[in-house]
């Protein structure tokens, strides 16, 4: 599996928003400074998935407070992100990255039709990417199941912590 390095630049992508529209990450960190919180999801489907961005969305303020914004994105359709997005009311930005494009450059597992075990078919699992002001990786998680991702207060000493050592 691939990992970007601490430190180096995040790859920077373009891609279409769950309501319509396209977001730009090289855009949104020059129109918006501060750090980025990317979370990729496994889809709208995953009952575990909507908990952990439902919680997210309950703490956005804490975050954006101290200058820390989310992303989310999945492999799903624009239709079903834009479904869960207005479902789960959620205020950050929901992309769709239908090509795997994003995924591959990131170094996100991919869970293929020939997996060990049954999981909803092919999809791309949670991964969690923290950038600084420049897009620069301050951290990340990758996983190859839907457990064991950081809560949105694990999340919260992760910054803290990374603020505070960074150099």
């Amino acid at each position: 599996m691939k990992h970007l390095q601490l430190g180096q630049p995040a790859p920077l992508f373009e891609l279409p928003l769950a309501e319509g529209g396209t977001y730009s990450l090289e855009k949104d960190l020059t129109e918006r400074p501060g750090w980025r919180y990317i979370v990729f999801f496994r889809g709208a489907w995953c009952g575990v998935c909507n908990q952990d961005l439902k919680e997210l969305e309950a703490n956005t303020s804490y975050f954006e407070e101290r200058g820390v914004y989310f992303t989310a994105l999945s492999m799903d359709n624009k239709e079903d992100s834009a479904a869960m997005k207005q479902e789960h009311s959620l205020s950050f930005p929901v992309l769709a990255d239908a090509s795997r494009d994003l995924l591959e450059q990131y170094g996100v597992h991919y869970h293929r039709e020939d997996a060990p075990y049954e999981d909803h078919g092919a999809h791309g699992e949670t991964a969690h990417y923290l950038l600084d002001e420049k897009g620069n990786v301050l951290y990340q998680q990758q996983q190859t199941s839907p457990y064991g991702r950081p809560s949105a207060v694990e999340l919260r000493k992760i910054v803290q912590y990374i603020k505070k050592k960074l150099k």
